[in-house]
């Protein structure tokens, strides 16, 4: 891209997020004010995954309580044993011809093919995201939040929290300096290494494995602006051979000669544990720390990312389009971007440890800031630094790329 052509698309897209972060407010309203005066005295039915206790305590203590308290809302945390469940309730709500504000589901903790599964459909509320006050936060010109996994959010989904590839090492075995910045010095450090060095092997239950792979096409590419947007057939076939040649090369000096590979993260967590390779990935902004406390890694664990091209995704609360208290679903939404809250949540002692759903960079309130800077340093010593983890933040791609790439990574590296 030439530096015209490239000025002129940031122009562009600049002038695209002023515009959708100045909406005063949600779709309905007038203001800010009429929302909680809708909402005052009400209740909100929230739909999230429930397998997570800390994940449960932490909404029902840091959400639950100020709803109340400063909203006069009452929370109703509504399970799920899937986010699908919900998707195909309001599928179904849609089908019975349940309209208005006549549904159950007020948000849906969602992302990926649950939130392109209702917003193809038409059936969420919005947009309402750069509505609220809050949003002021979000930096909503970034591709790892404007887009949930490739798609477009267009305002129909605030953001919550987000994760973000990264690696583990074990620092009684190897020196942080040591460890590699990149597919390039990671190559050298294979074939330095031999039988030290494995990864989740893309697809079904392995996304992690995918999303490894995912970063290569970045590197060897030249960057991951190119990959952003709808799937690119020619700019994939230019570069997959590139991709299962490198990952070809690593094989004899792979775990037992990349003739197995782990399917998942807790094959990939033991391999590490048991001293049998030295890296394992993560996802957690605590690093290591989570499967340190878990005893699933070794307790000196410790966690590096590469400067560049390390995929995050966030997840966030949609709106149903017939949801009953719309009203008080916005105050929610916004309520979970207050930067003390997000600051709450990456807190270990709280449960959550999920990652940042704003920008730290854009707040500036004493209280926000305090609440931040205490968050970052009590993430403890078995972190990666933020401020990496932040510079080298990527969205993740289209959809399509996950299927290929999981599919061909099969026929041309494992049964090649």
């Amino acid at each position: 891209m030439n530096n015209k052509f490239k000025f002129v698309t940031l122009a562009i897209v600049s002038l695209f997020f002023s515009r959708f972060a100045s909406a005063e407010v949600a779709p309905g309203f007038n203001t800010w004010d009429d929302v909680k005066a809708a909402a005052d005295g009400g209740q909100v039915n929230v739909y999230m995954w429930g397998g997570s206790d800390a994940i449960n305590g932490f909404v029902d203590d840091f959400y639950g309580v100020p709803l109340k308290n400063d909203y006069n809302i009452t929370l109703n945390r509504m399970p799920l044993a899937g986010t699908v469940d919900a998707v195909n309730q309001v599928l179904s709500e849609k089908e019975a011809g349940v309209t208005g504000d006549n549904g159950n589901i007020d948000l849906i903790w969602i992302n990926g093919e649950n939130f392109w599964t209702l917003k193809q459909a038409d059936l969420l509320y919005g947009p309402f995201a750069a509505g609220l006050p809050n949003s002021q936060y979000v930096a909503w010109d970034n591709p790892a939040v404007n887009l949930d996994f490739g798609r477009p959010v267009d305002g129909m989904e605030s953001p919550w929290s987000s994760a973000q590839f990264h690696f583990m090492y074990d620092s009684a075995r190897n020196d942080y300096e040591d460890m590699p910045r990149n597919y390039g010095f990671l190559t050298k450090w294979i074939s330095d290494n031999p039988g030290r060095f494995t990864y989740i092997r893309p697809g079904k239950g392995g996304f992690v494995g995918t999303r490894f792979v995912k970063q290569i096409f970045f590197e060897l590419s030249g960057g991951h602006e190119q990959w952003v947007g709808p799937y690119n057939e020619e700019l994939y076939n230019k570069w997959a051979p590139k991709v299962w040649a490198l990952l070809n090369s690593w094989e004899k000096d792979l775990h037992r000669g990349g003739e197995t590979y782990p399917t998942n993260n807790a094959e990939m967590h033991a391999l590490f544990a048991n001293g049998e390779v030295d890296m394992s990935f993560t996802q957690s902004p605590r690093g290591a720390g989570p499967t340190n406390s878990a005893g699933t890694t070794p307790p000196t664990s410790r966690a590096f990312a590469f400067y560049d091209n390390m995929i995050g995704d966030f997840n966030y609360w949609a709106i149903p389009y017939n949801a009953p208290n719309k009203a008080a679903a916005l105050v929610y939404a916004n309520l979970v971007l207050e930067p003390t809250l997000q600051a709450a949540q990456v807190q270990p002692a709280n449960g959550f440890c999920c990652g940042w759903g704003i920008s730290t960079a854009r707040v500036t309130g004493s209280d926000g800031v305090a609440a931040i800077q205490d968050a970052q340093n009590n993430l403890g010593d078995a972190a990666e630094d933020q401020g990496i983890l932040a510079r080298a933040l990527v969205s993740d791609i289209a959809a399509e790329y996950q299927d290929k790439i999981e599919a061909d990574w099969q026929a041309n590296v494992l049964l090649k």
